[in-house]
């Protein structure tokens, strides 16, 4: 796959947090990245992972590394992605959604959590890109979502990689119940709901997209809770509006993970 020349909005299905530790597709995807896309001057990244009220970021100098799970092997506790913060950026991002009305607020408290270290770990290891994080909203909607990605969208033209990630369909309990079995075949209604976003993405209809809770296929089972899919919709708006989506990776973890990430030059 051929990479742009253009800065870009990215979507990652980040998947689990143990990702960066296995050899499944998506990794070795997220460990090619660096040859997709052109490298960012800076990185404004933006996980499921964080929600807060109000548009939060952080903008501390030297972020620390979240390690925001348990149970996993001691392996990946040791991982840490030192990235200097991106200050400039933040506050730029900060004046950017303040004049879109949307009231942000700034933090040095916070960190990158592993929807954005894990991918970025694994893409640039050098950890020499300057980076900040910006939260979700807590009930926020695919619209608002998308609103703030038109707000954000002018720090591409400084180079900005707008990253967001969390995993194009995201049903815990359906993963429990296939036992994390890496061997499990991929149910009907994981597929039929990848492809339609898969197919709505590059036939740039954003419309269906956004009102994909009533439009796409086993919508509810894929996303019983929606905030794993919110930072495509902020991905969706910092893209061009007139220039359909690029799928740029797709794969299957676990059978019912699908890992689909997107690129909105």
């Amino acid at each position: 796959m051929t990479g742009s020349t253009t800065p870009s909005a990215l979507f990652i299905s980040h998947g689990s947090p143990d990702l960066i530790l296995r050899d499944v597709p998506a990794r070795n995807f997220m460990r090619d990245l660096a040859e997709i896309i052109p490298r960012p001057k800076a990185v404004l990244g933006i996980s499921a992972h964080w929600e807060t009220d109000d548009p939060t970021i952080d903008v501390s100098a030297n972020p620390g590394t979240i390690h925001d799970f348990y149970g996993f092997p001691d392996a990946l506790y040791e991982i840490v992605y030192p990235a200097p913060g991106a200050t400039n950026i933040a506050e730029q991002a900060k004046s950017l959604l303040a004049d879109a009305g949307l009231g942000p607020i700034a933090t040095v408290e916070r960190g990158l959590d592993h929807g954005v270290w894990v991918p970025l770990a694994l893409a640039f290891p050098e950890a020499d890109i300057p980076t900040c994080q910006l939260s979700l909203q807590t009930g926020g909607t695919p619209q608002q979502f998308y609103e703030m990605g038109r707000a954000l969208a002018p720090l591409k033209a400084q180079g900005v990689l707008i990253m967001t990630s969390g995993n194009i369909n995201h049903n815990l309990g359906e993963l429990r119940a296939a036992g994390f079995d890496p061997g499990a075949d991929t149910p009907n209604w994981v597929v039929e709901f990848r492809d339609w976003i898969a197919t709505a993405v590059t036939e740039n209809r954003i419309s269906d997209l956004l009102d994909y809770r009533n439009r796409a296929p086993h919508a509810e089972r894929n996303h019983p809770e929606e905030e794993h899919l919110m930072p495509f919709f902020l991905a969706l708006g910092a893209g061009t509006p007139d220039r359909p989506g690029r799928l740029i990776h797709a794969s299957y973890d676990y059978g019912v993970l699908a890992m689909d990430s997107f690129a909105f030059d």
